[in-house]
C-alpha cells in the first residue's frame, strides 16, 4: 500500500522526534486499521509475518487527539 493512501495522524516534520519523515508515526488506512512506524524492537520473537515497533507515548496521544477520541 503506498504511503499516499494513508492518513497521517501524527509526527509533524520538524517536531520533537521528527526529522525529514523518519519519525515515529501512526497512520490510518482507508479500511480503518492502523499502521505504526517506529524503532524496531526485539523484546520477544513474533510469529512469522509480524513485527514489533516501539513508539513514544506522546505519539499515541497525538493520534488519539487527531481521531477525536
Amino acid at each position: 500500500m503506498p504511503r499516499q493512501e494513508l492518513t497521517r495522524l501524527t509526527g509533524r516534520v520538524g517536531g520533537p522526534d521528527c526529522d525529514d519523515d523518519d519519525c515515529p508515526n501512526v497512520y490510518r488506512t482507508k479500511s480503518g486499521s492502523f499502521i505504526v512506524q517506529g524503532d524496531l524492537s526485539d523484546v520477544f520473537v513474533t510469529p512469522s509475518g509480524e513485527g514489533l515497533v516501539e513508539i513514544p507515548e506522546h505519539v499515541l496521544r497525538e493520534a488519539v487527539r487527531a481521531l477525536g477520541w
